[in-house]
């Protein structure tokens, strides 16, 4: 029987038609919807300078409606960013925190989602890095780890080494019980995963769009819930901060009253642009749909390479599967083995820990076979 046709149509994955691409953890691909709207991008810019751009410009409300749509948000509650780091900045650098008052975060972080939290200890800032790499932070684990001064916990959603997926809504409920709030770098889930904000509990939410959501690189973005949005001082304003953009010498108008306030100066538009086209496709779908087929794949390849002797890297309490898989091989070296794979048309990332996968919507069964029936070879 024929393998049923991914959520994701192949044909708008340009990717596919020269390579077997399986690493979305690093940087995701273009679809074509999305494609043809940046080249109308550029040819507007081309053609009209300001009359070209200045329709995108105004159609930034409705790019961050459309990005909320995806996570269960409002518009008034994203803002559009460069990049993680930027989303973890404005939260760090915008909680009123004290000298002795304490950030937790895991040791295990991408530096991301690491160093703007690490800097605040220039302020006195207790920033305490917990050790989890032999079992996932769970909230049994926080209520233990939560102390009197404890004012944020800052932490990946999935794990990029490892796929390990964290309970957002057992620990939001641990840390809000506490009244310490819970923000989240979700760059390795959102466009892969199902995800609603306001089940999860989450205060922020932030993610770099180029990877599993598809996007430019160079755009990210920001959810902040209303109530968290009046808590935080804007620590970078731009002139796009204020009530009225276009009164430049008012100095006494207060902050716009949505989560754009944090965007500061001109934002990337063409960015917002290539993320609210390729959520459009994903949402067009189900984002539902598009991770059962990444589970589906997932499963089968975990089950190909164990059966090759590979081990499969897992930490126990893992909190639920992702689109990541790591392995290594023993006897041979990850970073030969995953070279020796690419120059087969096999795109991972390889290190020195192992080779990860990760497949989105529009890979398919028959592509991890493909990968397995490869390594076979190659071990």
């Amino acid at each position: 029987m024929a393998e049923p046709a991914p959520p994701l149509d192949r044909a708008l994955f340009a990717v596919t038609s020269d390579r077997i691409y399986l690493n979305h953890a690093a940087v995701g691909v273009l679809p074509q919807p999305t494609v043809e709207a940046l080249h109308a991008f550029v040819d507007a810019h081309a053609k009209g300078g300001v009359l070209g751009t200045f329709p995108y410009e105004g159609a930034m409300a409705e790019y961050r409606e459309r990005v909320a749509a995806s996570i269960g948000a409002s518009g008034a509650e994203i803002a559009i960013l460069r990049n993680t780091s930027e989303g973890a900045n404005v939260l760090a650098q915008g909680f009123d925190l004290r000298p002795g008052d304490e950030v937790l975060v895991p040791a295990e972080e991408f530096p991301s989602n690491a160093w703007p939290w690490r800097a605040l200890r220039t302020q006195g800032v207790i920033v305490r890095e917990l050790d989890c790499s032999t079992e996932l932070l769970n909230p049994e684990r926080l209520a233990r780890e939560i102390g009197s001064r404890t004012r944020v916990v800052a932490l990946s959603w999935i794990s990029y080494v490892d796929g390990a997926r964290h309970d957002l809504a057992g620990l939001s409920a641990v840390a809000h019980d506490r009244g310490v709030a819970l923000v989240v770098d979700a760059i390795q889930g959102l466009g892969a995963l199902d995800l609603d904000v306001r089940a999860s509990g989450v205060d922020a939410l932030y993610a770099g769009g180029a990877k599993w959501l598809c996007a430019l690189q160079g755009v990210a973005l920001l959810y902040v819930s209303s109530a968290l949005r009046e808590r935080l001082r804007v620590a970078a304003p731009g002139w796009r901060s204020v009530a009225d953009l276009w009164d430049f010498h008012n100095d006494r108008q207060g902050w716009i009253d949505d989560a754009s306030r944090f965007e500061g100066g001109t934002p990337n538009f063409i960015g917002a642009l290539s993320l609210a086209t390729s959520l459009d496709l994903f949402r067009s779908v189900g984002i539902a749909r598009i991770e059962r087929q990444i589970a589906a794949l997932r499963e089968r390849l975990a089950d190909g390479v164990r059966a090759l002797g590979a081990t499969v890297l897992e930490r126990p309490g893992r909190g639920g599967l992702s689109g990541i898989l790591t392995f290594s091989v023993a006897g041979r070296e990850s970073i030969a083995l995953g070279r020796a794979l690419q120059s087969e048309g096999f795109v991972t990332t390889w290190r020195a820990n192992g080779i990860r996968v990760s497949p989105h919507g529009y890979n398919t069964l028959g592509e991890i076979d493909a990968f397995i029936a490869a390594l076979a070879t190659n071990v």
